[in-house]
């Protein structure tokens, strides 16, 4: 089993020096271990890189193994850590703090003892903290695909716009799409559901907006936005409570970005998942 662990945290760090600092161990002693585990097998698990290593064909196979392996061993001891009801650790990823911060805040009043690690990315970061065991559920805009996974919708909301509060649209209550001709727009990196759902209105309407800012979180938007740079592009239950910035739906847009909450099916047996899922569906049918 140690030569397995050691196997798998190299897989999943991409080389033997990430893998040792997150194992707090050697690198000379996880080398060992691999090299021990290929020499038992009789396969060679790893290509050795400059900046890494990368898995050969046998290693792909392994590492799936491994993958279940280990998750199977992390849901055992979350089920330990559990079963008081008061606590437990549960491991997010989502891809905006909004609707997580409030479904985890409706969890801690049923685990006052709760802790939480939350991880904010674009949809795909989300699925890929899932697929690779790094986070045990997901809130994304982007339902995947893969049968193994639960998803549950959380609520469905509006694309628009946002600008500062002295824009001189800000006292409006609403733009159309073709009001956005020409007008500078700062968008979230490709990967975006937003982004992919606004570009679809634009698309739809055949709207060309002036040049594009682009940047990595909806935070980051937001600020770029309230220093008057450009129009923002938002869901409607995302643009929270800041004074500095105000909200216009698009009056000829029906769209909608979805979201949706998201785990490996075997994981809707822990007690602490099962509670997240309830907070879920209490958020749902309170929006």
């Amino acid at each position: 089993m140690i030569q397995l662990r050691a196997f798998h945290f190299v897989a999943l760090a991409g080389g033997f020096s990430r893998a040792a600092r997150e194992m707090a161990v050697s690198q000379s002693s996880l080398s060992a271990q691999v090299r021990q585990l290929e020499t038992r097998s009789g396969l060679s698990l790893f290509e050795r890189k400059p900046l890494g290593v990368a898995l050969t064909p046998d290693g792909h196979v392994l590492f799936d193994v491994t993958k279940r392996l280990f998750a199977a061993e992390a849901e055992a001891r979350a089920i330990l850590r559990s079963r008081r009801q008061g606590g437990g650790h549960l491991r997010v990823a989502a891809d905006a703090a909004f609707h997580s911060v409030q479904i985890l805040a409706r969890l801690k009043s049923s685990r006052p003892d709760l802790t939480f690690t939350l991880s904010i990315g674009n949809s795909g970061h989300v699925i890929e903290q899932l697929v690779n065991h790094r986070a045990d559920v997901g809130i994304t805009a982007r339902r995947p695909p893969d049968p193994q996974l639960h998803v549950r919708p959380i609520l469905s909301m509006r694309i628009g716009i946002f600008v500062p509060a002295g824009h001189e649209w800000s006292a409006r209550r609403e733009v159309s799409t073709a009001e956005l001709a020409g007008r500078t727009i700062v968008l979230r990196e490709k990967g975006s559901v937003t982004r992919e759902t606004f570009e679809s209105t634009l698309a739809d309407h055949q709207v060309a907006p002036g040049s594009m800012i682009e940047v990595s979180s909806r935070e980051a938007v937001c600020e770029v936005v309230a220093a008057g740079l450009g129009i923002g592009i938002i869901a409607d239950r995302e643009i929270g409570n800041d004074s500095r910035l105000c909200f216009l739906p698009l009056t000829d847009s029906d769209r909608t970005v979805d979201e949706y909450a998201v785990c490996f099916i075997e994981r809707c047996r822990m007690p602490i998942v099962r509670d997240f899922l309830t907070s879920v569906s209490s958020l749902s049918r309170a929006s």
